[in-house]
């Protein structure tokens, strides 16, 4: 959910009056200039702060405790409880907001789904995850590789639901030839069916008992069946199923009515195959709306299944039919069961979520989470869903419901519902009351978290206020809105420097739409409108559709209206731009320039590129692989093409088939960024010593190429590492040298590297601190510059990393590494503990796992060690110490 959700304290009246053209005014001095008159009430709304929204997510007060809880339980559960299991992982991830670990529970959820309907659910989950990327899929086909090895994209029903739902099939026993037979003449209307006896008897007990029982049937050759609503077509069709076991060249219409027949007269085999027949006939949402009907009337779960497939398919544009919406709000638990068997609560799971990523307060929404409420089963679904569902009765403004969901919630043990009920009572005038909820949770904590000091902080004011939200910034330096509040706090004072220096602390580390937009509204009270376009262009190159002033005006609006006070630059211009801010390494004001540039520049295929290197270097995947894709999509011929195809396939995991794709670009025609590309995926790709020779040949045939000073900086860069790994210092300091004369300013670090392993480490000290001066709060350069001092300065340096990018684990490790050097176990463990409260990091976890088991805490070291197994199943050496402290649990 971008933005925020509005505040309670925003009146209807300020919305509808909002108007950003009164801050834009084309004739200057019609607005105050910021410093010499105090603010108007247009720039006092202009940084209004938003309250943080109660988020719809689980959020436990111990994620390592539930973490490890449930790799516990994966270890020894029956099979059938495994996906439910990775959900709720998914849901811790999702809490934590680690968007990788997410993707990677749903992706085992889906592998470890132990019926079909958790396959089509899980499935669908995954392919809604993987939106826009299905370039990734065909350019594995291309590449003569499986397209499952992108994820699922359809689960064929009729291949699984065989064994799943409803048991093998047996052959029809039929009649020895040794056998008299003796017919049966059925009247529908006026038609008469002549019918092998035996073999209708043995389509159920109910026609065995009518046709060999007590029954006056049994002594009939002629019995009516017009009143039982089958055609004569259709009793036609039995009749032959009951000779040979199949309903081949069956009409739909003719099906339903076998349907039903069987139903009425519990003919399981002949309802199977027609089940199965059904659901191989849907191949659009009209045919699911009309059969699933039908599947939930006479129980037919194969019928139900190949309908919800088809209807998850197509997600989120299904939730758009109102037929659709009303199948899955208006179900109950028979037919819940019988459409999606035992996966309700994932169902809806991944429902309310689609839902509330729309729009969290529309009425379908609320239903969606109503059924995820009825679907859950044990606690943590029950938190879950009481949570969710809650916060959507507060957005409603429906505070009664959302106080009964919150309450249920926290007494199931989700203490983040306090929140909400927080909310609640303040919205009723008890602001006191509030408070005291928020103190008490946090006295009765045995390790508070920075939430809980941020939603007190909204119920007290001055010192107090002030005091909460920078311990809220000590404990989780990742919450946006202290900063936010300080730094708007700030700058209503008229202290300007110190409000952009807030701001621009948490957008050194964190990329955050809501920071930039209120430093954007800064930079536009201070009529800086060259700065506010560059904050706009970046907000827009992350989000195209993104929304501003709490979603009431499109950011694309408020750009336009901004670039009628900024000089407009020429292409040779944005050109000197881009190296400045390259150089400088301001990723930020790269993305501004590159976002002006493709309005009129024709290379746009480049410029795409370019641009995702930038979005990677920021953290920001998803915003990175739409930008490589509008690459490929504007790519200027094949072999251009080819070459963002296999930055695609490369980023995504599939080193080898990117290879493939640079291969086939270099037939077609040599160029850099083929070569490049080779060079890098081999280069990480490969174990082996001997192929560096190959990644240095590749490089060097880049260079040759033509290209601009901002690759060739980046190759020569590469190249330097490559020599550097081969211990040819001399050929690296070569390259590091000629990359810094084309402003390259990120080889100081390579050359950093040759000065310390040439035993100059006050050289290598000193080429660090020339990169710190170039560039932008480079927290990667003070932590790279910390290996070339004396402990003392390592210390210092160590500390601006955690000051500059608190999301860096390294710093917590090295202080921790020195505390348990000195005996100081108890501050070592606290210090790595300070991190994990915010970051859920293998690294992290093994260190104070490592710690715990060094101390004889072996109930601690266990914990650690799941936890960390739930965030990589696969680290060699956390398997290694799970397994040796699990050999000595009491």
């Amino acid at each position: 959910m971008k933005g925020f959700f509005p505040s309670e304290s925003c009146k209807e009246s300020q919305l509808s009056s909002f108007n950003p053209q009164s801050w834009l005014q084309v004739e200057r001095g019609k607005l105050s200039k910021f410093g010499s008159h105090p603010f108007d009430s247009s720039i006092e709304s202009l940084i209004k702060i938003p309250e943080p929204p109660v988020l719809p997510f689980f959020k436990p007060v111990d994620y390592v405790q539930v973490l490890a809880e449930i790799h516990e339980e994966l270890e020894s559960c029956p099979k059938n409880d495994r996906s439910n299991l990775y959900l709720l992982q998914y849901e811790v991830f999702r809490g934590l907001g680690e968007v990788k670990l997410m993707r990677r529970s749903l992706r085992s959820a889906w592998q470890k789904a132990n019926s079909v309907h958790e396959k089509i659910v899980f499935g669908a989950w995954l392919k809604y995850e993987k939106q826009g990327e299905e370039v990734i899929a065909d350019s594995l086909a291309t590449c003569g590789k499986c397209a499952e090895e992108f994820g699922p994209v359809d689960i064929p029903v009729q291949l699984d639901l065989d064994a799943s739902l409803l048991g093998s099939q047996e052959t029809l026993l039929l009649v020895t030839s040794d056998h008299v037979l003796k017919n049966v003449t059925f009247r529908i209307g006026d038609n008469r069916i002549v019918c092998d006896r035996q073999r209708i008897a043995r389509l159920s007990a109910p026609f065995n008992a009518m046709l060999n029982g007590c029954f006056s049937e049994s002594l009939r050759d002629d019995i009516d069946l017009s009143e039982n609503n089958i055609s004569a077509s259709g009793f036609i069709a039995v009749s032959r199923f009951s000779t040979t076991g199949n309903l081949n060249e069956v009409s739909s219409n003719i099906l339903l009515e076998i349907l039903v027949f069987a139903n009425k007269f519990c003919c399981e085999k002949l309802k199977d195959a027609c089940d199965r027949k059904l659901a191989l006939l849907i191949t659009s949402r009209d045919d699911a709306v009309e059969l699933m009907e039908y599947a939930l009337e006479e129980n037919a779960p194969v019928l139900a299944a190949s309908c919800l497939q088809q209807f998850l398919r197509e997600l989120p544009n299904c939730l758009d039919d109102d037929r659709v919406v009303e199948i899955f709000v208006s179900a109950n638990k028979q037919e819940r069961q019988i459409m999606v068997g035992s996966a309700a609560f994932p169902l809806y799971c991944l429902l309310s979520e689609v839902a509330m990523s729309v729009d969290s307060h529309s009425d379908k929404t609320a239903y969606f989470l109503e059924q995820l409420v009825n679907s859950a089963e044990c606690d943590r679904q029950k938190m879950l869903a009481f949570h969710q569902l809650g916060c959507v009765r507060l957005l409603r403004k429906e505070y009664d419901e959302a106080e009964c969901l919150f309450e249920t919630a926290l007494n199931l043990g989700h203490t983040y519902s306090v929140s909400g009920l927080a909310r609640l009572v303040y919205i009723r005038g008890h602001q006191d009351l509030a408070y005291d909820k928020l103190s008490l949770v946090i006295s009765s904590s045995l390790h508070p978290l920075g939430w809980m000091y941020q939603e007190r902080s909204l119920y007290c004011e001055g010192s107090q206020k002030v005091e909460d939200l920078e311990k809220a910034t000590e404990l989780d330096p990742t919450l946006t809105y202290p900063y936010m509040f300080r730094a708007a706090s700030l700058m209503r004072n008229q202290n300007v420097q110190a409000a952009l220096a807030e701001i621009n602390r948490v957008l050194g580390f964190k990329l955050a739409l809501e920071c930039l937009e209120l430093r954007f509204c800064f930079y536009l009270a201070l009529e800086d409108y060259r700065a506010a376009l560059c904050d706009i262009q970046a907000i827009l190159t992350l989000s195209p559709d993104y929304r501003m002033f709490e979603g009431r005006v499109a950011a694309s609006q408020l750009r336009i209206l901004v670039r009628e006070h900024v000089e407009n630059w020429t292409a040779a211009d944005c050109w000197l731009q881009l190296y400045d801010r390259w150089s400088s390494v301001d990723d930020i004001g790269s993305l501004s320039v590159i976002y002006q540039m493709l309005e009129s520049d024709a290379l746009k295929g480049v410029l795409y590129f370019r641009q995702s290197l930038l979005l990677l270097r920021l953290n920001c995947p998803k915003a990175a692989m739409r930008s490589l894709q509008l690459a490929r999509q504007h790519a200027s011929t094949v072999h251009e093409r080819l070459v963002y195809e296999g930055w695609i396939l490369y980023d995504t995991g599939h080193c080898e088939e990117g290879l493939q794709k640079a291969e086939e670009s270099i037939r077609i025609k040599r160029s850099f960024e083929a070569f490049f590309l080779k060079a890098y995926a081999l280069a990480d790709s490969s174990l082996d010593v001997s192929c560096s020779s190959t990644v240095i040949s590749l490089l060097e045939d880049a260079l040759k190429c033509p290209s601009d000073r901002l690759r060739k900086g980046q190759a020569l860069n590469n190249l330097g590492s490559v020599y550097v790994d081969c211990g040819k210092l001399d050929s690296a300091a070569d390259c590091y040298i000629n990359a810094l004369k084309i402003r390259h300013t990120r080889a100081h670090q390579g050359l950093a590297r040759v000065h310390y392993l040439r035993n100059d480490k006050a050289a290598a000290y000193e080429e660090m601190t020339k990169l710190i001066e170039k560039a932008r709060n480079n927290a990667s350069a003070y932590e790279k510059r910390s290996e070339y001092c004396d402990r003392d300065l390592t210390k210092i340096d160590l500390e601006m990393v955690t000051k500059l990018d608190p999301l860096r684990v390294y710093p917590y490790r090295y202080r921790a590494a020195v505390l348990m050097d000195s005996q100081k176990e108890k501050e070592a463990i606290e210090e790595l503990s300070r991190a994990i409260a915010f970051k859920a990091d293998l690294h992290l976890l093994h260190l104070r796992a490592a710690f715990h088991e060094h101390i004889g805490d072996v109930t601690g070291a266990l914990r650690d060690c799941r936890a960390a197994l739930s965030v990589d199943p696969n680290h060699q050496e956390m398997l290694e110490l799970h397994s040796r402290v699990n050999s000595h649990e009491p």
